[in-house]
């Protein structure tokens, strides 16, 4: 760390250095204005600036480009005579004459609709022609499908090869991205996060949706290669709204959604089809001389989910003006979003703000100040998701006179271990509010028309406080007399980026480039206490009798980088592109705390030869890329020898003290060696347009992983059992397609059709030493852990279970099968005797989504949806309750159409014989429970109607209603093939298992929204 402190004083130094240069240019530098220059401002149709479009005097070579700001300047040799032709990819060609104007400014009508913005790319906007990377922009209105303040949840089914894992139903729950697939065993799979130029990390935090202009991924090394260390995960690149020219515009979005909750196919017994279950097992006489065991039972159904549920309400304000003229811009949004769980007891509140302006200090000097800011205030006193699925029909939680029922044992109830989590909710709760401010000032420096040195520097703030409460009446604060536990956690955010961008055009030459240098640091501290023994309904710690723990932690980490990017077009048909990144970061050895990332690609515009004679073909871009990116360890210290703290006397199940002072043992070694993950990808892509109306994207992709970052087992006779090194090989194979067509166009009809696809192989190739497998468990279930194996030649998410062989029909036990001495595959009725083999793995064959929008006059129609096909699920939740009669404290799931239980000799069924506290283990982990992941969902379905120009003073009123997450076609048994991320509270990040719970199901939502723009 000493290192990186004097990394940092010199960044700092270097910034002054660098900035004080930069002062002197712009106070030297001077224009030299001939008699004939022109100067000018070139917008679209949005009145947005527009950066390199093409420029030149008609019948001469003497041209230019329009620089970040959309301004041009060219010396016009007869400015009486003269004609300038303006010219950019996606829009149509002007031709204006001079006239002996000094000033042109001109406004570009689109022209085709595949290609016609520039694309925000890393540290830089550049045009789309120029590309040679593989990425994909969104916009706003392509993003806004989805009522949820989680912009992660925005992108299923979008984007090629970006695979996304949605959050749960509960309110405010993110999703997991993965984008081109899994290319690390230990290390994040996160793709990194930039907010307007700002890197945010492995999330997208509390931005709101509404403020977002554009969403860009990038996928490629071309794309990524300039972020380092961070980009192994692609890059996703999110631009907010900000001012713009014109009178002030004010908009204002009001959504309301009734949600209810989609528990897909798994369908839990009412008391009829319990007691019809237990009716039907072979040995009644286990439980038939119990006192509940009456006929009377078969009507004893109360319903725990109808109990539990409601119909949440979900609410979405937006307001934002924005406005402003060539000196001051600006845009100011304010937002609310607030939800009410489909279950019962969770309140999500959101609160956003932000400020953007744009202030033209003078010709040379921009600044850019903003601030974003947002609150979360969460309040859970939720109904228990694992008691409304587990709790028995026949065990209701009041007692006949109205009253709760008490914490287990009950002894009115069948199963009289169970616990009323009812009667705790009387009292408990959780809450926390979290606050997040980020403020930037950026500035720009026209150095000369085609250079410009840009500054952006941010500061982020974070806060989040506690409080859970358990009562001392409570089956949690019993033992204890009541207990409260208060934290708080906070963590700030400093980066700074000094870039040098250029953006020249001569002759027949463009070049687009930047360089620069950028320090990230990041900085935590988290407290937590607990205190015990209190009176009911005192809710601070300062009244408890005892302070039962008090705990606090921080962390730290820094990257230093410097990187350069270079963009060069001749004749706009041959197209290169090279850039080079250096990485320093903290949380890597001594010895290769650096890291030096590049790529370099090209592309042919071939529809731009003269031999190109294709007229309906308007675009065919050839591209190909190679080039390395990074990837860093979840874990802070994995480089540092760490040594623990011990403090206890060993009878609080802390580690021994000795002689009574804290004493320190070593808990991990150190490798000074430890270095980034390294990735290598090779892309080739292709870009076709068509009739003005079909738009194709092609891309193929390889990239291999080396140095994977593994905590590697050690013999334990130091007392440590692993060190982190760099061992192991992983590749990613893959094709993704995107395909867009106008069906119909003109001034009353607009159809159009979208369509996504993407395919992606990974596989093991290398591990540590000479080891040839790792067998992971999955960390779930208490019937089991389902296994993965992770071996070379095979997946990274490949299951590893032992084989069912399904149902004896002679005697209806379970099979599964083993090897017997002879090598052969027999089936055997005792599972310690199967064999563990792979099984498959969680990766979809291909996925993906598409769309269509129809709009007639002022109706507009749009449905989105996604889809998943192949890849295997591990259905833990059917263990549990299809556990034939295994679980007698818990409900059963119906058996699902084409299922069956055996009943005598003979049956060829699919479930084995049910007893009452079965034994025969056929609900343990085995290929039973592996299920298809394939799906078709409905994503979106919306229907509006514009009022344009039909009401004073409003230039647009919008009425549409919407449903969300309508329907999803599969074979899966469970509540939703889309498993949620599992997240890990202690390191804060979260991993998609493939393996499915008793989760909180996702919603569908019903929604009216008005939109009013004035």
């Amino acid at each position: 760390m000493k290192n990186m402190i004097r990394q940092k004083n010199f960044a700092k130094s270097y910034f002054i250095k660098v900035s004080f240069l930069m002062l002197l240019l712009f106070l030297s530098t001077g224009s030299i204005l001939a008699q004939t220059t022109i100067t000018g401002t070139v917008v679209d149709s949005k009145k947005e600036p527009m950066i390199g479009v093409s420029v030149k005097v008609k019948g001469s070579v003497i041209g230019t480009v329009t620089d970040f700001d959309g301004n041009y300047k060219l010396s016009v040799p007869d400015a009486n005579n003269a004609v300038l032709i303006f010219s950019f990819l996606g829009y149509k060609t002007q031709e204006i004459a001079v006239r002996a104007r000094s000033s042109v400014d001109v406004v570009l009508e689109d022209d085709s609709q595949a290609l016609n913005e520039v694309v925000v790319v890393g540290y830089n906007t550049i045009r789309r022609e120029s590309l040679t990377g593989a990425l994909q922009t969104l916009d706003s209105k392509q993003l806004l499908d989805a009522t949820t303040p989680a912009v992660e949840n925005l992108l299923t089914g979008k984007s090629p090869g970006v695979y996304v894992s949605p959050g749960s139903g509960q309110p405010g729950e993110a999703g997991k991205i993965v984008i081109r697939g899994k290319s690390t065993i230990n290390g994040s799979t996160d793709p990194l996060w930039v907010v307007d130029g700002v890197i945010m990390g492995s999330s997208a935090t509390d931005i709101n949706p509404n403020d977002i202009e554009t969403l860009t991924v990038l996928k490629d090394a071309a794309s990524t290669a300039v972020y380092g260390s961070q980009g192994a995960n692609g890059v996703i690149l999110v631009t907010t709204k900000k001012g713009k020219i014109g009178k002030p515009s004010v908009n204002v979005l009001a959504k309301f959604a009734a949600t209810d909750l989609n528990t897909g196919r798994f369908k839990i017994m009412n008391g009829e089809e319990l007691y019809d279950l237990y009716d039907s097992f072979s040995n009644p006489e286990a439980f038939s001389n119990n006192w509940w065991w009456t006929p009377d039972l078969r009507n004893k159904n109360f319903d725990w989910w109808d109990n539990a549920t409601q119909t949440g309400f979900a609410q979405d304000y937006n307001v934002s003006v924005n406005g402003g003229n060539e000196k001051l811009r600006s845009y100011v949004s304010l937002g609310v979003y607030d939800e009410t769980g489909a279950i019962k007891g969770y309140d999500y509140t959101r609160y956003n703000a932000l400020l953007k302006v744009e202030y033209k200090v003078s010709d040379r000097l921009t600044i850019k100040p903003q601030i974003m800011g947002s609150r979360k205030d969460v309040h859970d006193k939720e109904h228990s998701v694992g008691a409304m699925y587990g709790n028995l029909p026949w065990d209701s939680p009041y007692n006949k006179d109205g009253s709760l029922v008490g914490n287990a044992p009950n002894p009115t109830w069948v199963n009289t271990t169970g616990s009323n989590y009812l009667y705790d909710l009387q009292w408990n709760y959780a809450k926390s509010e979290a606050y997040e401010v980020m403020g930037n000032f950026d500035f720009d420096i026209k150095i000369t028309d085609w250079m410009t040195f840009a500054s952006v520097n941010s500061y982020k703030f974070f806060q989040k406080n506690s409080t859970s409460y358990e009562d001392p009446r409570s089956s949690g604060g019993e033992s204890v007399n009541g207990r409260i536990t208060e934290g708080m956690r906070s963590n700030n955010r400093l980066y700074t980026n000094q870039l040098i961008r250029i953006n020249k055009a001569f002759d027949k030459h463009y070049i687009n480039a930047v360089a620069g240098y950028e320090w990230n640091e990041f900085n935590s501290k988290n407290t937590e206490s607990m205190s015990t023994g209190f009176a009911p309904g005192f809710e601070v710690g300062t009244v408890a009798a005892k302070a039962e723990k008090a705990i606090s932690w921080r962390s730290s980490w820094a990257v230093q980088s410097y990187l350069s990017n270079i963009n060069y077009s001749f004749d706009d048909k041959y197209l290169a592109q090279f850039s080079i990144r250096r990485d320093g970061a903290s949380n890597f050895g001594a010895n290769k705390r650096y890291g030096t990332f590049f790529s370099i690609s090209g592309g042919w515009n071939i529809h731009k030869e003269k031999f190109f004679k294709l007229d309906y073909v308007n675009i065919l871009k050839l591209r190909a890329s190679y080039g390395s990116v990074g990837n860093r360890p979840t874990a802070l210290y994995p480089h540092l020898a760490l040594y623990a703290l011990t403090t206890g006397s060993g009878s609080d199940q802390k580690p021994l003290s000795y002689n009574g002072e804290p004493g320190a043992i070593i808990s991990q070694l150190g490798n000074s060696d430890l270095a980034w993950e390294k990735s290598f990808v090779t892309g080739v892509g292709l870009d076709i347009s068509l009739f003005n109306r079909v738009n194709i994207t092609l891309d193929y992709y390889a990239k291999k992983t080396s140095d994977l970052l593994y905590y590697v087992p050690l013999p334990g006779v130091i007392g440590v059992t692993g060190i982190w090194r760099n061992e192991g090989e992983l590749q990613n194979k893959g094709f993704e397609a995107t395909i867009g067509v106008d069906i119909i166009k003109n001034k009353e009809w607009y159809w159009s059709v979208d369509a996504n696809i993407g395919f992606n192989r990974n596989k093991i190739t290398k591990l540590y030493g000479q080891k040839q497998r790792i067998i992971m468990g999955d960390g779930s279930g208490i019937a089991g852990s389902a296994s993965k194996l992770v071996t070379p030649g095979k997946d990274a998410d490949t299951w590893y279970l032992q084989e069912w062989a399904g149902v004896d029909p002679a005697n209806g036990n379970p099979l599964w099968f083993k090897t017997d001495k002879d090598g052969n595959r027999v089936t055997t009725s005792k599972y310690s005797e199967a064999d563990q083999v792979a099984m498959g793995a969680y990766t979809p064959d291909f996925f993906g989504g598409f769309a269509t929008n129809l709009i007639y006059k002022n109706f507009d129609l749009s449905a989105i949806f996604n889809y998943s096909v192949g890849g295997k699920i591990y259905n833990y939740a059917r263990a549990e309750f299809d556990s034939d009669g295994a679980y007698t404290d818990r409900n059963q799931m119906n058996l699902h159409s084409g299922w069956s239980r055996w009943e005598k000799e003979g049956d060829i069924a699919t479930h084995p014989l049910a007893k009452y506290n079965n034994s025969s283990n056929s609900n343990k982990v085995s290929s039973r429970f592996l299920e298809t992941g394939t799906y078709l969902k409905m994503r979106n379905l919306t229907l509006g109607y514009n009022l344009t120009g039909k009401i004073r003073y409003v230039s647009n009123l919008k009425i549409f209603v919407s449903g969300e997450n309508l329907f999803t076609i599969t074979h899966f048994s469970g509540v939703d093939p889309e498993i949620p991320p599992r997240y890990n509270g202690v390191t804060e990040t979260s991993t998609i298992t493939g393996v499915a719970t008793s989760v909180y199901p996702q919603t569908r939502r019903f929604v009216l929204g008005i939109n009013v723009t004035l």
